[in-house]
């Protein structure tokens, strides 16, 4: 038996990143990333904190005008859509879509089976925002987003090279910051905290040279 070199097992571990994911797992994917994107926007809605992109826009309605947060999301992602069909295609913007519809449905219901006696301000803009990046995470690889600023990201980072988180931090970080017009000062700190976390996840774990989802 002769021994593989390295060079002879590159074709092959390329070739794996290439695998489509089933439809089952693409399924799976959008119901687990959005489970978690809903529940980090539990913890925020309960600490009243905000993050940015149209989650952020959504967020500020309902905040200053008592507008139902899943109608709202809705109604602000529709112009992204013709983007994402345009630069994305329409599998994914379909996928963006339907992700769209279950946050929007899931962040309604998820207060009414999960609630919270005591949660500190603090570990709901640090561990929320986590959660929120790993669903968003498990949405990007399987060419999903949650439409609006995801949907630039990714064409930024498809487009021009840039990492989708990093992107994604800079732009939630001047929403975030314009929020201080709505909510206290120390809550906009926490906001920025949380979108840090967020943001750090998608850059440290979503990169172009690092991993391919085929959908």
């Amino acid at each position: 038996m002769t021994e593989q070199s390295p060079v002879d097992e590159r074709p092959s571990a390329v070739a794996a990143l290439f695998v489509r994911h089933p439809l089952w797992e693409d399924a799976l994917a959008l119901l687990f990333g959005t489970a978690l994107v809903a529940l980090g926007i539990a913890f925020y809605t309960h600490a009243g904190l905000l993050t940015g992109g149209t989650v952020g826009i959504a967020f500020l309605a309902n905040y200053q005008a008592g507008w139902s947060f899943g109608l709202v999301f809705c109604l602000v992602n529709l112009p992204f859509y013709l983007l994402g069909i345009w630069r994305m295609g329409w599998g994914f913007t379909l996928r963006t879509g339907c992700a769209v519809l279950l946050v929007s449905l899931l962040a309604e219901l998820t207060p009414q089976w999960v609630a919270f006696a005591h949660l500190s301000a603090v570990y709901a803009a640090l561990f929320g925002g986590a959660a929120m990046g790993l669903g968003l995470l498990m949405l990007f690889r399987h060419r999903a987003s949650l439409g609006g600023v995801n949907i630039l990201a990714l064409y930024m980072q498809a487009r021009f090279g840039l990492r989708a988180g990093a992107v994604q931090m800079a732009i939630d970080a001047s929403i975030v910051l314009a929020a201080v017009f709505v909510v206290s000062p120390d809550k906009v700190l926490l906001s920025v905290l949380g979108a840090v976390m967020l943001n750090l996840v998608l850059a440290i774990n979503h990169r172009a040279d690092r991993y391919v989802g085929v959908s």
